[in-house]
């Protein structure tokens, strides 16, 4: 073994990197790099497509470390191979403002592909990738230029095996046939605790053949066997394959490797110096790789010709097929048809017209009919239930079935999908779209936080959205998570209250292109609500006045979805009775604080304190808009088991229930 690491410099180079960058942080996981350096080696010199200096470049493979931990994996490969990576960046590691953050982050550095930190989220985010690469080849390749042909290599470890989603995700692939994702599973046995064997005994082989995976075993550190699969792995296009690596965590460390002492944890300044010289390493230097070392890495002359034959063939289809080229690079970009705010706008203008008193999934349902013959990278999906939250469409197309397809039916799995759908946002050429019950939103949760952290436009419809949904009961009905959305940065979250709000938010969501949103659409008929064209054109503010106060203002009553209808009844009652009341439909509490404070005072005037706020959901998130002097009419507890009606009674939140209040308060 000892002559064999010596031989195997440029692998050497990543492992030095790696340990002396978690020994200069002190903090990181060395383990990981230093055992998968040799897989790495194979895949990133040898069948990565890739340009160092145009890390965005369309047709590019993809790759993803969904065992994060293992960021210095990336980040030394990243630099070794020239991207916009420095041994400066390398020396920074953990560094406040450094582009070489703990685990990666998408938009920190070139080449970062995903952000891979919860474990299992990354092979889940890969999947993404490869149904996105399939679906767009359907969609866009021409029988005499394949111009969407790219490869997505994933790396995960057991811990990304232990989670769940990896059984969702890898499920749906291997049921997808997605024949171009290759994963490469660190099979080392050690985890953070220890051998793992005590706690995971599963048959990995197994489960991925089942899954309808094709299964690979080599010597992690057999380069020959590494490429030999690779090359079997490229050759199956009708699976996914695993390759399950053998390898030993933290090779060339001569009292640490196989041990969980150096999983996460830095090797310490005696064991670098041994293990410099069981690598036969020339210099004691930190961070120091020779320039041999590095003329092998740099991979940026074959990039930019790789690139370069693309953008020839590419030009060779714009040629042959103008318009598909156009769509192809408008989609890539990100960018939505040019007359789109006018077809959004008509068909909200039709809504209001039409008058309908429908559940808000129904709308959203009559929305997504309405916009996806527009936009053809929708790319929609349910965790099963799509008749009941109402995602299919007429004319959708299931990708099981057609791989040109726009929709996918994800099954019950809930944090899969949504982490698959953000593998699909960041491919790009795709609007995804996920959907389930509200409550359902918790399973998935991880996976919307992960969107909004890295500024991915996924659409999430959540239906169902209350104690509305009756008798199924309290662990159905969701209380406390339209608050939880909306305390998350970067996301938005839209509880509409008729058909018109809810197209107004589905034109909104459409149009965001760096944050999620979450549309919350009720099980039952919602009234709708007249309006003028400027409270139609206010919407998207994300509050506005929806009834006036006639005469001088006493009281504001705020409300969203349901609730909206209980908050008009009690302003007709309040007017009738003398009192001037405005009622303020809050659709979307998150773009309304980000308004010009000139409106914002327009909507809720700072010298009303007599406010009330009603929601059939959790009450503490509404005193950022009532204050300590107003009050909130909602649930303080969980749900119970009878019809609709009957619950909104026993709990309170009922017309006479905001009457009183807004009494009480002036």
């Amino acid at each position: 073994m000892q002559t064999q690491l010596k031989d195997r410099k440029n692998a050497n180079a990543i492992r030095i990197l790696a340990m002396d960058a978690v020994q200069n942080a002190n903090s990181g996981h060395p383990g990981a790099p230093m055992g998968m350096a040799d897989i790495a080696e194979v895949v990133w010199r040898e069948f990565l497509r890739h340009n160092p200096k145009n890390a965005k470049w369309a047709n590019r493979d993809r790759f993803v470390l969904s065992n994060g931990h293992g960021s210095m994996l990336l980040y030394a490969l990243l630099h070794l191979t020239g991207y916009d990576l420095t041994l400066d960046d390398i020396k920074n590691f953990r560094k406040l403002h450094s582009k070489t953050a703990g685990h990666p982050e998408f938009g920190y550095a070139d080449g970062i592909e995903t952000t891979t930190g919860p474990l299992g989220q990354g092979i889940a985010n890969a999947v993404g990738f490869a149904l996105a690469e399939k679906t767009l080849a359907a969609q866009f390749n021409k029988a005499d230029n394949a111009i969407i042909d790219h490869y997505t290599y994933c790396f995960l470890g057991d811990g990304c095996l232990m989670e769940g989603v990896s059984h969702e995700a890898c499920s749906l692939a291997g049921t997808l046939g997605l024949g171009k994702l290759i994963v490469y599973y660190d099979d080392n046995g050690i985890s953070i605790d220890g051998e793992v064997e005590g706690w995971f005994s599963d048959d990995t082989a197994k489960r991925f053949e089942s899954y309808n995976w094709q299964v690979l075993s080599v010597d992690g550190h057999d380069s020959e066997q590494i490429r030999k699969a690779t090359e079997a792995a490229k050759a199956e296009t009708k699976k996914p394959t695993l390759i399950i690596c053998k390898t030993v965590i933290g090779l060339g460390s001569p009292n640490k490797q196989g041990k969980e002492d150096c999983h996460g944890a830095p090797l310490g300044v005696d064991e670098i110096a041994l293990t410099r010289a069981e690598l036969g390493w020339e210099s004691s230097e930190p961070f120091f790789v020779p320039d041999e070392i590095y003329k092998a890495w740099d991979c940026t002359d074959k990039g930019a010709s790789e690139e370069n034959a693309w953008n020839a063939q590419f030009a060779d289809y714009q040629a042959k097929y103008p318009t598909e080229a156009a769509e192809l690079l408008r989609r890539l970009a990100g960018e939505l048809p040019s007359d789109f705010d006018k077809v959004a706008d008509e068909f909200i203008k039709s809504c209001q017209d039409k008058g309908e008193s429908i559940a808000t999934r129904k709308a959203s349902q009559n929305a997504i009919a309405a916009f996806a013959p527009q936009l053809p990278e929708i790319l929609g999906g349910s965790a099963d239930l799509a008749g009941s939250n109402l995602t299919l469409w007429k004319d959708a197309k299931g990708v099981q079935n057609h791989a040109d397809g726009n929709y996918v039916h994800y099954g019950v799995r809930e944090f899969g999908m949504t982490a698959i759908a953000n593998g699909v946002a960041l491919h790009g050429g795709f609007i995804p779209y996920t959907a389930t019950f509200l409550m359902f939103m918790e399973y998935a949760r991880n996976a919307v936080r992960m969107s909004a952290l890295m500024k991915q436009r996924v659409i999430n419809v959540y239906t169902h959205d209350s104690i509305g949904l009756g008798e199924d009961g309290p662990t159905h009905q969701p209380v406390e998570q339209v608050a939880s959305l909306r305390n998350t940065p970067n996301h938005f979250t839209w509880r509409p209250c008729d058909t018109v709000e809810t197209a107004a938010a589905w034109k909104v969501a459409l149009k965001t292109q760096t944050a999620p949103t979450s549309l919350i659409l009720s099980r039952q008929n919602l009234a709708h609500q007249a309006r003028t064209a400027e409270q139609i054109a206010d919407i998207e503010k994300g509050a506005y006045v929806l009834a006036r106060e006639q005469g001088e203002l006493n009281a504001i009553i705020i409300a969203t979805g349901s609730e909206v209808e209980l908050a008009m009844n009690a302003y007709n009652t309040l007017t009738e009775q003398g009192a001037g009341v405005r009622v303020v439909s809050m659709p979307c509490a998150e773009i309304f604080v980000k308004q010009e404070r000139a409106y914002i005072e327009s909507v809720l005037p700072s010298h009303v304190r007599a406010r009330v706020a009603v929601e059939a959901g959790i009450t503490d998130y509404w005193y950022k808009f009532v204050g300590l002097d107003g009050k909130i009419i909602g649930m303080t507890t969980f749900g119970e088991s009878a019809p609709a009606k009957e619950l909104f009674a026993h709990f309170g939140i009922t017309t006479e229930a905001v009457v009183e209040a807004v009494k009480s308060l002036i």
